[in-house]
């Protein structure tokens, strides 16, 4: 069994290169839940210990996944899932914080995965309608009574997050966190290290675009389709970026979705990935950036060369970027 290096999230462990599980269940094109399987338990052998699934990955689905894959594993992993977004048919998710829901979710959760316990349980968007003190305060209580060991937020404004911590210590905050898109990320990291909240970087590749390997519109198609960053008016500009990470990767020898895991790490020890795929190529070409080494030179440079800000296009589609950072 391979050990990779490990970071903190409150009182956490976890490998510093994670697994976002979103990709099983269709996201970004069809998955076999099979292969599903497969994967994950290939990460967990490659010390790959923290896995990041939500209830709304799939509609329950990759929660159904993750369970299956963790059969006889448990106990080599630090399992985190989120709950709050709900179905609203032909419209944007809806959100809901109410305490009544953190526990039905949970217990939802709990079956699915097929635990007893989840080490790690975000609210995935904040409700505007529901206090954060009363949305906190009932996932404080599934911690008391065993079913959660530690609790997180995703997507949420700093002063939100101070709140929620004053009621119970928040162990994590997720928040998308790459290259292209990072002006968020750091003002929420200012609160965090602050506060000593773990801070987890989703989508860290861009939603693959920092990869490099999709070059031209045509490869364009399912969930990506809808997001700015892909689309006509900003692909050309955001494939600029990318060709500039890409050309430091060369130089360093290593890919550009190492060079830019490597630069995401180099943030802070506070930081930690969890870039997702389905394939296990990917998956050892994203272990892999733990073994890229960067001068304080080489992460200034890849700064200047992506600047903050420049990106062009927002991180989601209007209607979810007003559920973001609330």
């Amino acid at each position: 069994m391979t050990t990779l290096p490990h970071r903190r999230l409150g009182g956490l462990s976890v490998s510093a290169v994670g697994l976002g599980c979103m990709s099983l269940s269709g996201a970004y094109g069809e998955a076999d839940d099979a292969a599903s399987v497969d994967l994950i338990r290939a990460a967990v052998d490659r010390g790959v210990d923290h896995l990041d699934s939500a209830d709304m990955y799939g509609w329950g689905h990759n929660e159904g996944v993750v369970g299956r894959a963790l059969k006889g594993l448990r106990d080599r992993v630090v399992l985190a899932t989120k709950f709050g977004q709900v179905q609203n048919p032909g419209g944007a998710n809806g959100v809901d914080g109410s305490p009544a829901y953190v526990r039905k979710a949970c217990e939802a959760s709990l079956a699915r995965l097929g635990v007893d316990v989840i080490d790690l349980y975000y609210q995935h968007r904040v409700d505007p309608a529901v206090p954060i003190e009363e949305t906190v305060g009932a996932m404080k209580r599934l911690v008391e009574e065993g079913k959660v060991r530690f609790l997180g937020l995703s997507e949420a404004h700093p002063e939100t997050i101070r709140r929620a911590h004053a009621v119970h210590p928040i162990a994590a905050v997720q928040t998308e966190y790459s290259l292209l898109y990072r002006q968020e990320a750091e003002e929420t990291r200012a609160a965090t290290r602050e506060l000593g909240i773990g801070f987890v970087a989703y989508s860290p590749l861009g939603r693959g675009f920092l990869t490099g390997a999709i070059q031209d519109l045509s490869q364009i198609s399912g969930g990506r389709a809808a997001h700015p960053r892909f689309q006509e008016a900003n692909f050309a500009a955001n494939r600029a970026l990318v060709a500039k990470v890409e050309a430091i990767a060369a130089e360093k020898g290593c890919t550009p979705a190492q060079l830019t895991l490597a630069w995401l790490l180099a943030q802070g020890d506070d930081v930690v990935a969890i870039p997702g795929t389905r394939r296990l190529d990917r998956l050892q070409e994203n272990v892999g950036a733990l073994a890229v080494t960067l001068t304080p030179d080489d992460v200034a440079r890849i700064s200047v060369a992506v600047p903050a800000g420049a990106a062009a296009g927002t991180r989601y589609p209007a209607g979810a970027m007003t559920a973001v950072q609330r």
